[in-house]
């Protein structure tokens, strides 16, 4: 896998970028999601969680993945996306990103002006949950209104293991399928295991 850096905040291929500073770069391939890339993320970033919907629904794949970082030590973030179809939204795609407070992935594929979502979010009700392992973990929407694409996607933000966790569903109406409480899994560490995890398919813009 031939992992090309480019900033964490926008598409420029270069670090640091002439809008977003010396931010840790985002490392990720220009080639379609296979298995032995994906043993490659991990091993890059082995410290760092990396989470999946667990288990994946039947027909759904991993269409993406990323990490930002300075090295195996120095991971800042995380993002995987999977994809597969509702019958009542069609095609979706559900992006979720593990970082560190202030690295700005999430930010970028929620399409958020700013770099976290906001202490904000934890001063009414969650909207909704999903459990990583056997601990439930709380979720709040956040706004995309000064976004362009406001209405293509719904956002979700909650802090997991003292980082942020950031899930942005696409279409927006995808929201629904969180109804049903979801699992994440970190797939860090899972070895064998994966070799049964579907990748591949169209990778999504973000």
């Amino acid at each position: 896998m031939s992992l090309a850096a480019s900033c964490v905040r926008c598409s420029a291929p270069v670090v640091p970028c002439p809008d977003h500073g010396g931010r840790h770069p985002l490392w990720r391939s220009d080639d379609e999601a296979t298995y032995e890339a994906f043993a490659e993320h991990l091993a890059a970033s082995p410290h760092f969680p990396t989470y999946l919907p667990w288990p994946m629904s039947p027909g759904w794949s991993v269409t993406d993945f990323a990490l930002v970082g300075d090295g195996v030590e120095r991971a800042a973030a995380t993002l995987t996306c999977t994809s597969g179809t509702s019958e009542l939204d069609g095609p979706v795609d559900v992006l979720v990103v593990a970082e560190e407070a202030g690295t700005g992935l999430g930010a970028r594929c929620a399409g958020t002006r700013y770099d976290d979502p906001g202490a904000e979010i934890a001063e009414r009700p969650p909207t909704t949950r999903v459990r990583i392992g056997s601990q439930p973990v709380n979720l709040w929407d956040v706004s995309t209104s000064t976004s362009d694409g406001e209405f293509d996607r719904s956002v979700l933000a909650g802090e997991a293991a003292g980082r942020w966790l950031w899930i942005v569903l696409r279409p927006a109406s995808a929201l629904l399928l969180l109804q049903d409480e979801w699992i994440l899994r970190d797939v860090s560490a899972l070895g064998p295991q994966l070799l049964e995890t579907p990748f591949g398919g169209p990778r999504p813009g973000w």
